[in-house]
C-alpha cells in the first residue's frame, strides 16, 4: 500500500508540475462561475470535516511524543498538524478542480459506466467513514455519557440519528446551502469563542496568540518532510485526502469564475490554509498549556462537528444518488429515506468493526486517477494536447451569477 500510494503522490506533484507549465495561464470557467470571493468561501466550505475540529486535540501530545515517535523530531507539534491538513495536500485538491474544469468536458472519463460506478464506491465509502469519525471521537469529547475510551450506546443513537438528518436534508438543496453556510459561521464562532478564552485571560494575551502562530512557520521551513509517508499515521493521512480529492475537485470546479490556472492552485492553498492555521493555533496553546477544554468547550466543539458531519454527509449522498439514479424523484421520500439511511448505517459499523478502512477507498481514487491518465494517453492524447481554453459552453455572465451560490 505504501509504494501505491508514493506512486499517486509522486504522480500528482509532476501532474500539478506540467499543469501550471503547460496551462498556467489558462482562465479556469466553471459550469456554473462565481465571483472570486465566492469561490474562496464555496473553497473554505469544502475543506470542513469532523476531524479539523475533533482530532487535533487527541493528537498533539502524540506528536510531542519522540521516544514513541521519533519521526517528528524535526519540528513541532503544531507544524505537524497543519502539515497533515493544509497547505500542500491541498495541490491535491487543485489537480482535481483543474481537471474537471478543463479537461473531463473533453475526455469524459468520469462518465464511462464502470468508472462511474467506481467513483460513486469512492463517494459512498468516504462519506460512511465521516460518520465513523464522529463516532470514534465521541467518547473522548463526551466523556459524562461514558467512561471517556469506550463507545456506548448513547453514541450509536447519536450518530444514527446524525445520519438520517443528512439523509432528510440531502432532499433539497436548499437544506445543502443552509447547512454549508451554518457550518462557516459556527466554525468561526468557535474559533473566536476559544481564541478569547485562551488570549484574553490576565495570565495570557495577543502576544502569545502571536508567538504559538510563529511555530507553524517551521513547517515551510521542513515541507519535504510532508511529501511522502513518514510513518504508518501519515500515511492514513495522505489516503484520506486521496479519497476526498475526486469528489472536492468534481464539487469546486464548478465554480471556478475566471481565474487562471496558477491563481486557482494559489487559492486553493492558501485561503483554506489560513483559517485552519489559526485554528489549530488555539488549540495548541490549549494542550500546550494544559488548559481544559471539558465541559462548555467540548460541548461547542461537538455541536460544531456534528454541523461539519451533517453538511458533509448531505452533500456527499446528494452527488452519489444523483450520479447512480438514486434521487428522491425516482424512489420517492421514503424510500429514498430508507435506503440511504440503511446504506450509510452499515457501512459505518463495517469502519468500526475494521471490515473497512479509509486506505482502500484512498487507494481506489490513485486508480482511478492514474486510470484518467492512461485512458487520455491511450485514446484522447490529441484532443487533450490541443486544449487551449476551458470549455468554451462555460461563459461569465456576473450580472446572472447569484453571489449566493
Amino acid at each position: 500500500m505504501t509504494t501505491w500510494l508514493t506512486i499517486g503522490i509522486l504522480f500528482t506533484f509532476a501532474a500539478i508540475a506540467f499543469v501550471i507549465y503547460r496551462w498556467g495561464n489558462v482562465k479556469c470557467i466553471g459550469v456554473t462561475p462565481v465571483r472570486t470571493f465566492t469561490f474562496i468561501a464555496i473553497l473554505f466550505t469544502s475543506g470542513l470535516d469532523v476531524g479539523l475540529i475533533m482530532f487535533p486535540l487527541t493528537e498533539f501530545a502524540g506528536y510531542a511524543d519522540l521516544s514513541t515517535s521519533p519521526e517528528y523530531g524535526f519540528t513541532n507539534p503544531l507544524a505537524i498538524e497543519f502539515g497533515f491538513w493544509a497547505f500542500l495536500i491541498w495541490a491535491f485538491y487543485f489537480l482535481t478542480c483543474f481537471y474537471f474544469c478543463v479537461i473531463e468536458p473533453r475526455v469524459k472519463f468520469f462518465e464511462i459506466p464502470v468508472i462511474k460506478f467506481i467513483n460513486n464506491l469512492v463517494i459512498i465509502g468516504t462519506c460512511a467513514f465521516t460518520a465513523y469519525l464522529l463516532l470514534t471521537n465521541l467518547p473522548w469529547y463526551l466523556p459524562e455519557m461514558g467512561d471517556g475510551e469506550s463507545i456506548v450506546s448513547s453514541f450509536y443513537l447519536i450518530v444514527f440519528v446524525i445520519i438520517a438528518a443528512a439523509v432528510y436534508s440531502s432532499t433539497s438543496i436548499r437544506y445543502v446551502r443552509i447547512l454549508s453556510l451554518a457550518s462557516t459561521w459556527l466554525f468561526l464562532g468557535l474559533i473566536v469563542l476559544m481564541w478569547a478564552g485562551a488570549f484574553m485571560s490576565k495570565e495570557s494575551g495577543v502576544g502569545e496568540f502571536v508567538n504559538t502562530f510563529a511555530l507553524i512557520g517551521d513547517y515551510f521551513g521542513n515541507i519535504h518532510h510532508f511529501v511522502l509517508p513518514m510513518n504508518d499515521y501519515h500515511e492514513f493521512y495522505l489516503f484520506w485526502w486521496f479519497a476526498w480529492s475526486i469528489m472536492i475537485g468534481q464539487f469546486t470546479s464548478r465554480f471556478v469564475g475566471g481565474l487562471k490556472t496558477y491563481q486557482v492552485l494559489i487559492a486553493m492553498m492558501v485561503f483554506p490554509s489560513l483559517p485552519i492555521a489559526v485554528w489549530f493555533t488555539v488549540l495548541y496553546y490549549y494542550s500546550a498549556n494544559e488548559i481544559a477544554t471539558t465541559g462548555f468547550y467540548n460541548l461547542a466543539m461537538v455541536m460544531v462537528g456534528v454541523t461539519f458531519v451533517v453538511n458533509s454527509l448531505d452533500s456527499l449522498i446528494r452527488l452519489y444518488t444523483d450520479n447512480l439514479n438514486l434521487t428522491v424523484e425516482r424512489f420517492g421520500k421514503t424510500k429514498y429515506i430508507i435506503g440511504n439511511l440503511v446504506l450509510m448505517s452499515g457501512l459505518t459499523l463495517l469502519f468500526q468493526l475494521n471490515f473497512l478502512e479509509i486506505q482502500w477507498v484512498g487507494a481506489l481514487a490513485i486508480g482511478l486517477i492514474l486510470g484518467c491518465f492512461g485512458y487520455i494517453l491511450a485514446t484522447k492524447y490529441n484532443k487533450v494536447a490541443a486544449i487551449e481554453r476551458s470549455p468554451t459552453e462555460n461563459k461569465i455572465d456576473f450580472s446572472k451569477i447569484e453571489l449566493a451560490n
